[in-house]
């Protein structure tokens, strides 16, 4: 029986972050709780024969493959998070700068929770950054979250500023520009820029050149 080289984008998920002990038999057994698998592939070294810390699954369904991403994604495997996103979005979901600062977050908020709270609002085009302390791993109490639109980034402030997660109240606004002193992403320009894009190529959203490469 031939191999199928083609592989269903949109039934497919992008799964990162994994630990050198992962194996396509474990990741079959644990995307299967999302649905039927077709097919498990990790990458491996040609030398070694060690896994490259990344991986693709195929679900009989684009359905089954959202869901996954929906329980999996941030899901602990030998104690590193997994990172779980539809293949097909990799391309499209690129930086347009809708990036937010998330304040005053409560210790015990980890990211697979702010994942799951602002991706409500709209895609991510990737997981959020909680940032920690390098030596204890402690949360500094402060994130970011980037969107593929400025559409949904304006309704995660309006929806979540002020708001609770764990025991704390949020603070949810634009996030300061790396290079530019005191600039906020979420500028006119940007938003310009990103509508363009859009208008000109539906399916994918270039990044603006000066806002990408930095929170």
């Amino acid at each position: 029986m031939a191999q199928k080289n083609e592989r269903n984008q949109e039934a497919s998920v992008y799964i990162g972050n994994l630990d050198d002990r992962a194996t396509d038999e474990l990741i079959w057994e644990l995307m299967v709780q999302a649905g039927p698998v077709v097919n498990v592939h990790l990458p491996k070294d040609r030398v070694t024969q060690s896994t490259q810390g990344y991986g693709f699954c195929e679900f009989q369904s684009a359905e089954d493959a959202d869901y996954a991403v929906k329980i999996m994604n941030m899901v602990k495997l030998f104690g590193k998070p997994m990172r779980v996103n539809k293949s097909a979005n990799d391309r499209r979901l690129l930086d347009v700068g809708a990036k937010l600062f998330i304040g005053n977050l409560d210790p015990d908020v980890d990211e697979k929770l702010l994942f799951d709270t602002f991706a409500a609002f709209g895609p991510l085009v990737q997981n959020p950054k909680i940032a920690r302390d390098a030596a204890s791993g402690n949360s500094k109490g402060f994130a970011f979250v980037a969107y593929a639109s400025f559409e949904a980034a304006d309704l995660a402030v309006e929806g979540m500023n002020g708001q609770y997660l764990a025991n704390k109240p949020v603070s949810v606004n634009y996030a300061f520009k790396k290079d530019a002193k005191g600039e906020r992403h979420g500028s006119a320009a940007e938003r310009l820029l990103a509508a363009q894009a859009r208008k000109n190529d539906p399916a994918s959203v270039t990044p603006h050149p000066s806002a990408s490469g930095g929170w």
